[in-house]
Parts: C-alpha cells; sequence; structure tokens
C-alpha cells in the first residue's frame, strides 16, 4: 500500500460532517466501520464508544485543513504534530498479496498501528498519511473547498497547485455561480448607461427650448 494512500483516511474523516449545512454522517459504529474502507480487520475492532472519539479526532484534523486554508503553515504543521504524538505508527516493509511475474513480493511501505482501540489506529494513519502529503507538495496542497457553503476538505494533487473545489459537482456550482453573476452585474452596468443616456437626452431636449 503506497503511502499516499494514507492521507485519503484524513479526508474521509473530516468530510463525515458538514458544519455549515448541520450535516454529520458519523453517528454509528457502523459508519465508524465504513470510514476504514478496504482494511476490514481494523474496522472490525470499532466499537460504540469510538463513535465520540473519531469525532474528537475529525474535530482536530479539520483544525489542520482550516489552518493550512489560512496559510498558518505554523499552526498546521504543530496541530498536526500533537497529533503524530499522540497517535504513533510504526513504518515497516510489507509484501502481502502482492507477487510479480516471478512470484517474488512487491515490496512496498506500509503502516502497522498498534492502536488501544479503533480511533487510535485510525487516527494514527490519517494523521501519518497527511504529514506525508504535507512534506512532500507543501502544507498549500491542503485545502477546504471554496464552493459556499461547502467547506469539504481535499488534497491538492495537480502539477499547478490549481486545486480550489473538492469536488467537480463543487466546481460546477462555483463556476455557474460566478457566470450568473458576471450576467447580472453587465446587466446592471446595461441598465446604468441605458438610463443615463436617456437622463442626458432628455437634458440636451431641454436645453434646446
Amino acid at each position: 500500500m503506497e503511502l499516499a494512500y494514507y492521507s485519503d483516511y484524513a479526508v474521509r474523516l473530516v468530510n463525515s460532517e458538514e458544519p455549515v449545512r448541520g450535516k454529520d454522517t458519523l453517528t454509528s459504529v457502523e459508519a465508524v466501520r465504513d470510514l476504514f474502507g478496504v482494511n476490514a480487520s481494523a474496522a472490525r475492532r470499532a466499537t460504540d464508544a469510538d463513535v465520540t472519539r473519531f469525532r474528537s479526532v475529525r474535530a482536530r484534523l479539520r483544525a489542520v485543513f482550516e489552518a493550512a486554508d489560512k496559510g498558518d503553515e505554523t499552526l498546521a504543521v504543530d496541530l498536526l504534530n500533537s497529533l503524530l504524538l499522540e497517535f504513533p505508527v510504526s513504518p515497516q516493509i510489507s509484501g502481502h498479496d502482492f507477487r510479480d511475474d516471478d512470484g517474488r513480493p512487491l515490496w512496498h511501505m506500509h503502516l502497522a498501528d498498534h492502536p488501544s482501540n479503533a480511533t487510535a489506529g485510525y487516527a494514527a494513519i490519517a494523521a501519518m498519511g497527511l504529514a506525508f502529503h504535507l512534506t512532500e507538495y507543501g502544507v498549500d496542497r491542503l485545502g477546504l473547498c471554496q464552493a459556499p457553503p461547502c467547506r469539504n476538505a481535499y488534497l491538492d494533487t495537480s502539477t499547478n497547485r490549481s486545486r480550489r473545489y473538492c469536488s467537480d459537482r463543487c466546481a460546477t456550482r462555483a463556476n455557474v455561480a460566478a457566470y450568473r453573476a458576471r450576467k447580472r452585474l453587465e446587466a446592471d452596468r446595461s441598465g446604468s448607461s441605458g438610463l443615463a443616456a436617456e437622463t442626458a437626452q432628455r437634458a440636451s431636449a431641454s436645453g434646446e427650448r
């Protein structure tokens, strides 16, 4: 499993809540288990007690994205470091379930967690994955969607650091809103110009009389 994969753990957890819309899907142990994705063995450790613990970690991860979104690089790193200290992992070389044409393992880095509960395991992987992404691409690659009211987290992997939205849907919605705003402005300006011209014509006609 590539290390970049682990950063998605952080995004999935943060986006389980949409504060502006008042939505929160993290309401049950089943929702906690769904966040683990294909990591079924880790998901089985989850209990009802993890719902509250996951929400706490979620708030701390969102704070990292918020700091990055505001350009406060030092705060983002400090917040992430506090998570890394609290939820450590052990990097290991793994070759499980992968074989090349000669039957040899395809060695890759794997983050082995040693959690006391499901939250600790998930938080450790999410924090480490986010740390790898931040140090590899820069803190400005951690963002929050710019399409109001959405504030979902995303990881910018674009070549020109141009990503501003969490999804194509939000990008389209923002573009449509911007287009309509431009059209309204043009209409207002056109109306103002027409009114000014009409006033000038009336003034000229009055002067001629």
